[in-house]
């Protein structure tokens, strides 16, 4: 931008400053907010409990508290990880009983949030010797690695929601694989 010679018109070069000065702007404000997430998160005790689970940061932590709250009008995991459409879909009927993709029901924003972080922890997981590492690489080998994100961010919404529940810290050894 600052060399005269590059071809491009003043009027243009000013729109091209103009826009970068904005990119430095929101990158800034993004920082602060980013900074403000992390500290609200650290201060409430549930969502510093669920940053304990793998692939779950601040972000996903406070949309989970937000989301679920105190686990209470969920009667198991199940039914939360359902409400965030993490289960897959039933259709039966004549004795045949289909199982097709997830419900997708719920708010998209986090079932997106958690089903990042599942596949950041599935593409890790190979390197990993624990019990759930060897569960979800064994999953992806059988079928498509998506496939074992979403049962990965099926299980942590389980987890997360006895977590909230019932008030405990994360205990790998309590996760069945």
């Amino acid at each position: 931008l600052e060399d005269g010679d590059n071809g491009l018109s003043m009027i243009f070069r000013e729109l091209l400053y103009g826009l970068w000065q904005d990119f430095q702007h929101l990158e800034q404000r993004v920082k602060a907010l980013d900074k403000r997430l992390t500290i609200i998160s650290d201060s409430h005790p549930d969502a510093r409990r669920l940053k304990q689970l793998r692939g779950i940061g601040p972000l996903t932590a406070t949309a989970l508290v937000a989301q679920i709250g105190d686990g209470r009008h969920f009667k198991r995991g199940r039914q939360a990880a359902a409400a965030l459409g993490l289960t897959p879909r039933h259709h039966g009927t004549g004795g045949k009983n289909l199982i097709y993709g997830i419900t997708k029901r719920g708010d998209p924003y986090l079932r997106t949030l958690l089903i990042h972080g599942a596949r950041a922890v599935v593409s890790q997981a190979k390197q990993r010797d624990d019990r759930l590492s060897r569960w979800v690489t064994e999953l992806a080998q059988r079928t498509h690695t998506n496939v074992a994100a979403v049962a990965l961010a099926n299980k942590t919404v389980r987890v997360a929601w006895a977590m909230l529940r019932y008030g405990t810290d994360y205990d790998p050894e309590l996760v069945r694989a």
